[in-house]
C-alpha cells in the first residue's frame, strides 16, 4: 500500500503559556543569575517541534511516529512568564526521507522567533530499540 502524502502547505500549532519552568533561568538552577526570567529557547523550539509533529498527523501510520532530526532557528525577542507563546509550522516539502517546515513562535506582542525544521517518520519500536542500544 502505498504512503499517503503529506499535503503542499500543511500545518500544525502548538500554544503555551510561559510558566516558572520554561524560563532560561530554569535551566541551570545553579546559575540561574547567569540567565534571564524569559521563555527560554529551548521551550520555543520544543513548541515548534510539536506544531510540525501536528502538522505530520495525517500521514503518521499505525506504529510510527514523527522525530525531529535537525532545526535552524532564531530567538529574537524575549517573552515574559505569564505570556501566551503560539508556534506554527508549515510544511515546505520533502527532501528524501524528511519533511521540511517552516516554523514560526509569536506571543501576544508579535513575533519571537522562526527558523527551518526537519522531521523524518520512524518506527516506533526501532526508535526505541535503538535508544536501548546506547546504554550498553
Amino acid at each position: 500500500m502505498k504512503r499517503k502524502e503529506l499535503d503542499p502547505g500543511a500545518s500544525g500549532t502548538a500554544t503555551r503559556v510561559v510558566q516558572a519552568g520554561d524560563l532560561a533561568s530554569a535551566l541551570s538552577p545553579d546559575h540561574a543569575d547567569s540567565f534571564p526570567d524569559v521563555f527560554a529557547t529551548a521551550g520555543m523550539v520544543a513548541l515548534m517541534e510539536m506544531a510540525a509533529a501536528r502538522a505530520m498527523a495525517s500521514v503518521v501510520e499505525e506504529g510510527e511516529l514523527t522525530a525531529g532530526v535537525s532545526i535552524n532557528v532564531t530567538h529574537t525577542a524575549a517573552t515574559p512568564p505569564g505570556a501566551t507563546v503560539r508556534a506554527h509550522a508549515r510544511f515546505l516539502g520533502r527532501e528524501g526521507k524528511f519533511y521540511r517546515f517552516e516554523v514560526v513562535a509569536e506571543d501576544e506582542a508579535g513575533e519571537i522567533g522562526r527558523g527551518v525544521h526537519d522531521r523524518a517518520l520512524v518506527e516506533h519500536r526501532r526508535l526505541l530499540e535503538g535508544a536501548e542500544k546506547r546504554r550498553r
